[in-house]
């Protein structure tokens, strides 16, 4: 290790260490939230892409129940992790970037967007115009944003919550 790369590296491990303790008081919170409506999950805590992430697990036969904190099109999950963050904010001081997944919502609804966000790529190389999305939220947009980063092409977010939207452009 070079003189030059430590601090590098020391500031990478407490940024890791920082991230886990928000994703420990945020599991509390959450542990505190599913004790109080009653409903069973473990709770996975993770760092993914410079964020803390974590995400309650439906045990078996709770997949139903837990259902219910996600909402019909994500909106109670986007609130429940909005509180959450707000409880890690208050615990640390500084905003958090949490991303919270509730029996694996975030992830398949990660999975649909990408093969949509491919899709419209596909659509603005044959056609050489401007593609625009269905309204999302900020989490479906930057699923979108990163899909067509890496194809290559160009992207903005137009319009204003709620009805704020990703324009795909040709290079």
């Amino acid at each position: 290790m070079t003189e030059s790369s430590a601090p590098t590296e020391q500031n990478d491990v407490s940024v890791t260490r920082r991230l886990e303790e928000e994703g420990e008081i945020a599991a509390d919170y959450l542990e505190e939230l599913l004790d109080i409506a009653d409903l069973d999950g473990d709770i996975d805590i993770d760092v993914d892409h410079g964020r803390a992430a974590v995400e309650i697990v439906a045990e078996a036969g709770s997949e139903r129940a837990l259902r219910r904190l996600v909402g019909t099109e994500g909106e109670v999950l986007d609130a429940v992790q909005e509180l959450t963050r707000l409880a890690v904010q208050t615990k640390t001081g500084e905003r958090s970037r949490l991303m919270l997944d509730i029996a694996g919502y975030r992830a398949a609804r990660r999975a649909e967007l990408t093969e949509v966000a491919k899709k419209a790529v596909a659509e603005v190389r044959s056609s050489g115009e401007a593609v625009a999305l269905e309204p999302m939220n900020p989490f479906e947009r930057k699923v979108v944003h990163d899909v067509v980063a890496e194809s290559g092409l160009v992207s903005d977010s137009d319009g204003v919550e709620p009805a704020r939207h990703v324009v795909i452009k040709p290079a």
